[in-house]
């Protein structure tokens, strides 16, 4: 068997920038809940189920209750963010068949998790409804090279004469949120 190497075994021009891959568990955002649905797949296409408005949503978020639903798609390239809501929540659905690239960072005081940044795929294959509670600032980013769709479920009604839309600047928390991460 070959002996374990060291860094002193390496070229030296490379060993300065070697980093080892960070597999710890990632920050969470207090009340951020990721309810994983249940995908059926057929020779014909795929049927995934949302929710049954007659008993409601899933046992996870049996306590959001819908007030309006909306559907947005994005460009490749954009990104949609930062924007967040003091007395909405939201409930997000990206197709399966689609992808974008979730931003969520904690701006609640009170929160255990206040100042946590979350940066996850949504679609991409799987069926995933995601709750973003009040305070938490969010966004997304399409990095595809076709147009992405996301519809979100909210429990207080649109008024454009009284948004409860705040918005901060896409790059507020920084670039690399919305970047393609390389490894």
């Amino acid at each position: 068997m070959a002996p374990v190497l060291t860094l002193d075994d390496l070229e030296p021009t490379l060993v300065r920038g070697l980093k080892r891959q960070d597999y710890s568990r990632r920050p969470s955002i207090e009340g951020l809940r990721l309810v994983e649905l249940r995908r059926f797949l057929e020779d014909g296409g795929s049927f995934c189920e949302l929710m049954r408005l007659e008993k409601g949503l899933p046992e996870e978020l049996a306590d959001f209750e819908i007030a309006q639903i909306n559907y947005s798609d994005l460009e490749p390239g954009a990104i949609k963010a930062w924007h967040l809501h003091f007395g909405q929540d939201d409930l997000w659905f990206v197709p399966p068949m689609h992808k974008l690239v979730a931003g969520l960072r904690d701006l609640r005081k009170r929160s255990p998790t206040c100042g946590n940044t979350v940066r996850m795929v949504l679609g991409d294959g799987k069926g995933q409804l995601l709750f973003i509670p009040r305070g938490v600032a969010h966004g997304v980013a399409n990095l595809t090279v076709q147009r992405q769709i996301l519809i979100y479920f909210v429990n207080r009604r649109f008024c454009p004469d009284d948004p409860d839309e705040h918005r901060l600047d896409p790059f507020a928390f920084g670039p690399e949120i919305w970047q393609m991460q390389a490894g």
